[in-house]
C-alpha cells in the first residue's frame, strides 16, 4: 500500500468506515510486549469471510489471518498460536500478537471477503517504543469552497511528515451526490515525487503541498475532493474540500 491503494478504501465521512470499524490509528509497544488490534465489524459481512492483512513499509502485504463459520486459518509465518489468536465475539474481530518483535511492525487492515468484493477498515500501525516513529498527516483547507459556474479553483492539499524513504504517491477523489463511492481523478504518481515545499511558519520541514487545478467548472464538479497519500507503509487521509457551486444542494 506505499504503491497501491486497496480494493476500497474507508474515507471519512462515508458509510464504509462504519463496515470495518479499527480505532486507534496506532500503538506503540515495547519489544517483547503484547497489544490486541480492535476491528468492530457490521453486521452485514458478520457471516462473511473476515481477514487480517499486515502491509509492512515498504514491502509486500501478506494475509494474516481469516475467518469464516467460526474456523480460523493462519497463513505464512502467522501460524504460531502462542504469539497470534483470534478474539471473534459479537461485533467485534480483533487479533492479538504476543512476545512483540521487530517483524510486527507494520499496518494491519481489518477487512470482509464477499464474492470478489474486498473491503477494509482504515488500519492500525504497530510501533515499537523507542524506534523513533514518524509523524505523519494530511490536512485539506478549506473544508468548503463556494464557486459560479465558469470559475476557476486550486484545491490544496498538505502533507505533514518528517522524512521517509521510498516511494509515495498522491491521489484526488471525488464524491459526487448520490454517488456510492468516490471516484479518482487525478494521481500524481508512484515515485519520489518532488513537492511544493510548505511555508507556512512553524510546519515540519518536509511538509509539503499538493495542488489540483480546476478550470472552467460545472456544475457536474460539485462534490466533496478528498486527497490521500500512500507512504511508508501507510494510506492518509484528508477530511475533503467541499466545492458548492452556485445552484447545487451541499453534498
Amino acid at each position: 500500500m506505499s504503491s497501491s491503494l486497496p480494493d476500497s478504501l474507508c474515507f471519512p465521512g462515508l458509510l464504509l468506515c462504519q463496515l470495518f470499524a479499527q480505532s486507534p490509528s496506532s500503538v506503540t509497544v515495547e519489544l517483547g510486549g503484547s497489544v490486541t488490534l480492535s476491528c468492530n465489524v457490521s453486521k452485514s459481512y458478520s457471516s462473511d469471510t473476515l481477514v487480517w492483512i499486515k502491509q509492512p513499509s515498504g514491502g509486500p502485504s501478506a494475509t494474516t489471518v481469516s475467518f469464516k463459520n467460526h474456523e480460523t486459518s493462519f497463513y505464512l509465518g502467522f501460524n504460531n498460536k502462542k504469539r497470534f489468536a483470534i478474539d471473534r465475539r459479537g461485533d467485534s474481530f480483533n487479533l492479538k500478537i504476543s512476545n512483540i518483535d521487530a517483524s510486527d511492525v507494520a499496518r494491519y487492515y481489518c477487512g470482509g471477503i464477499r464474492d470478489t468484493s474486498v473491503r477494509f477498515g482504515s488500519g492500525t500501525s504497530i510501533r515499537l517504543k523507542g524506534s523513533g516513529s514518524v509523524s505523519r498527516r494530511v490536512e485539506q483547507q478549506p473544508a468548503s469552497v463556494p464557486v459560479q459556474p465558469g470559475d476557476s479553483v486550486t484545491l490544496q492539499c498538505t502533507i505533514h511528515t518528517e522524512t521517509c524513504a521510498g516511494e509515495h504517491s498522491v491521489h484526488w477523489f471525488r464524491h459526487g451526490s448520490g454517488e456510492a463511492l468516490p471516484g479518482l481523478i487525478y494521481t500524481h504518481g508512484n515515485r519520489s515525487d518532488p513537492c511544493e515545499s510548505s511555508s507556512e511558519p512553524g510546519l515540519p520541514a518536509q511538509g509539503c503541498v499538493y495542488e489540483l487545478p480546476k478550470r472552467n467548472l460545472r456544475s457536474s464538479d460539485a462534490g466533496t475532493y478528498y486527497c490521500a497519500v500512500a507512504t511508508c507503509g501507510q494510506i492518509l487521509f484528508g477530511n475533503g474540500t467541499r466545492l458548492d457551486i452556485a445552484g447545487r444542494l451541499h453534498i
